[in-house]
């Protein structure tokens, strides 16, 4: 009797513990009853029928990564691409994941993979080098809408590489040097423009301030010479009055005042050796003779006005 007992007691906690399940963080067990699903276990402490339940799939809730294998795709040009891709998505719902679709990572796999094709064979190959983006957000928007009833909610999909043909990518290599080449001669052209535009800028201030120059000089010369011609009108103008008044013996005066003053020229010259007079010379005698009697005239004069 204390045998049975004993042995009762250990089937029925081995019964208990056979019932007895742990849920990981992260993750969600879906139950069975008699081959029915009837709850999803969350994470934590949680006990079932033996032998009635069990544990039918561990659901993995957390957000995933899904590499896409590579594949070749034909543009709408006609031109053949290599494309990578990743796939990143969370379970939302774990009776649906499990029990809607076979296999989930199989179906997500084949639904991008056909989806890409779709995409990017609408497309021409200079678009699918550089729309990237409107690639990852068409693919976006059809996966997770097509994913819906699984219960998976798709949050991102990246294109990783798109691989062209190696004469392709030779062509755009060249294409590329080709139009560095030509930006840097169109700045260059640019440079060189600039400096002659700034050279004749600079030749032409250089001009006009030279023009204003020799205006502002003639405009001095011609100030110059008409003080000149009017202190030289004056001068005549006195001449005339004492010519006037006191006859030829001014006019004499001022005719050996010059004629002394010209002498006086060769004098001082530093390149003149030997002066010859000409024969008019002889008539500075009678000047200087006329100079002297209008000296006597003007003393007369004076002393005839004291008396």
């Amino acid at each position: 009797m204390g045998g049975f007992l004993i042995s009762l007691i250990v089937v029925v906690v081995v019964f208990l513990l056979m019932g007895v399940r742990v849920v990981r963080q992260g993750y969600v067990y879906t139950v069975e009853r008699l081959g029915k699903y009837t709850l999803a276990a969350t994470p934590g402490l949680h006990v079932i029928i033996p032998f009635v339940d069990r544990v039918g799939h561990r659901v993995n809730m957390m957000e995933q990564v899904l590499d896409i294998p590579g594949q070749e795709i034909i543009t709408r040009d006609n031109a053949m691409v290599g494309v990578d891709a990743v796939v990143f998505f969370q379970v939302l719902d774990a009776g649906k994941a499990a029990y809607e679709v076979l296999n989930l990572y199989v179906a997500i796999t084949q639904l991008t993979t056909t989806n890409l094709r779709t995409v990017m064979g609408s497309m021409d190959l200079d678009e699918t080098l550089s729309k990237r983006d409107e690639i990852n957000a068409k693919l976006l928007l059809v996966i997770d809408h097509a994913t819906a009833p699984w219960g998976v909610k798709v949050t991102r999909v990246e294109i990783k590489d798109i691989r062209p043909p190696a004469d392709i990518s030779n062509a755009m290599a060249r294409q590329m040097k080709a139009e560095r080449e030509k930006r840097a001669q169109i700045l260059e052209a640019e440079g060189l423009k600039s400096a002659e535009i700034l050279r004749a800028e600079g030749q032409k201030q250089a001009q006009i301030l030279e023009a204003e120059g020799r205006r502002e000089a003639a405009f001095r010369d011609a100030e110059a010479r008409e003080r000149a011609a009017l202190a030289e009108a004056e001068a005549t103008r006195v001449v005339s009055e004492a010519i006037a008044t006191s006859g030829t013996q001014a006019l004499n005066y001022f005719v050996a005042q010059k004629y002394t003053e010209a002498v006086a020229q060769f004098a001082v010259s530093p390149n003149a050796k030997t002066i010859l007079f000409p024969v008019e010379a002889t008539q500075l005698i009678g000047s200087v003779g006329g100079i002297g009697a209008l000296v006597k005239d003007a003393l007369g004069r004076d002393a005839q006005g004291k008396g």
